[in-house]
Formats: C-alpha cells, structure tokens, sequence
C-alpha cells in the first residue's frame, strides 16, 4: 500500500514540472544613450524593446522606452501583443485584449 502512496505522490509532482523554456533568440546592443534587446523562447514568448536618452546634457535627461512582449496563453492557446511606451507620461501599454487608455 505504501508503494502505492509514494507512486502515486511521485507521478503527481513529475506532472507538475513546468516544461522547460529554451531560449532561441538572443540579443542586445547597449550605447551610452541607448539601448534594444530582442529575446524569444521556445514557450512563444518574445520581447523587444528600445531605450533612448532624450534632453541629452539638458536640464531634464529622461529615458523614452518603446517595446512589446508577445505570450501565448495556456488556457485558450491565444498569442497576445501588448506593446508599450514609456515615457515622462507614465507606463503606457496598449493591446487587442487591453481596454483603452484614458487621453493626457
């Protein structure tokens, strides 16, 4: 009976394991002012992303960030987008599957 248990208890945590993620796409170039990266797994999630210092030697130098990341859910098997920017406005992501941001 105990064989049983533990055999039982066994199979039930190997199912559990997450699949492992591979990573099948790599890259990122970072300047001075500047910086990307792409990245894209074997899960179908991907991600990019662009950064640039703007007002440069002014009095106010901010980052200005535009990007997107891409998932596939794993209940209805869906890919969503949502891309982004952000900026001395705040974080502001967009998608098909995101309700609309209020107008500044």
């Amino acid at each position: 009976m105990k064989f049983y248990i533990i055999f039982a208890a066994l199979l039930a945590l190997a199912l559990a394991k997450p699949a492992e993620v591979e990573i099948l796409k790599s890259s990122s170039d970072v300047g001075p002012e500047s910086y990307s990266f792409d990245l894209e797994t074997s899960d179908g999630t991907s991600r990019h992303e662009d950064g640039q210092v703007k007002d440069v030697g002014g009095e106010h130098p901010a980052i200005v960030v535009h990007g997107s990341f891409s998932y596939k859910d794993e209940h209805d098997g869906k890919v969503y987008t949502v891309n982004y920017v952000a900026d001395e406005h705040g974080f502001q992501p967009s998608g098909e599957h995101l309700p609309p941001l209020p107008k500044h």
